[in-house]
């Protein structure tokens, strides 16, 4: 079966949601959008780092060299508190969109 593609708009929400959790590098955030995905998702670095770098840019990320778990340096990424905001409208958002969009199938 092939894998699904990261419906429009909905990467910085994954993105801010994992990084909700804790503070990731670039890599481990796709690893984790892989696995709870359950493989359904891969996101592919020329499309993860530009997010990440204008969500940087834009105030909702900071980010910290530091060194990882296999004693190499990268950056990872924390949201900040504009972050933690813009998630809770994504997060609002793609509710309302998925309620509306079950509806129409549902013919409710």
């Amino acid at each position: 079966m092939e894998k699904l593609d990261i419906p429009q708009g909905t990467l910085d929400l994954m993105i801010l949601t994992i990084l909700s959790r804790e503070p990731v590098h670039g890599y481990g955030i796709s690893q984790r959008l892989a696995a709870l995905s359950r493989g359904e998702f891969q996101v592919n670095p020329g499309s993860l780092f530009p997010s990440l770098y204008r969500l940087e840019q834009d105030g909702k990320l900071k980010a910290e060299w530091q060194p990882t778990e296999n004693n190499r340096r990268a950056k990872y990424y924390r949201l900040t508190a504009a972050g933690k905001r813009q998630l809770e409208q994504h997060r609002e958002r793609w509710n309302r969109a998925t309620f509306a969009v079950t509806c129409v199938l549902e013919g409710a």
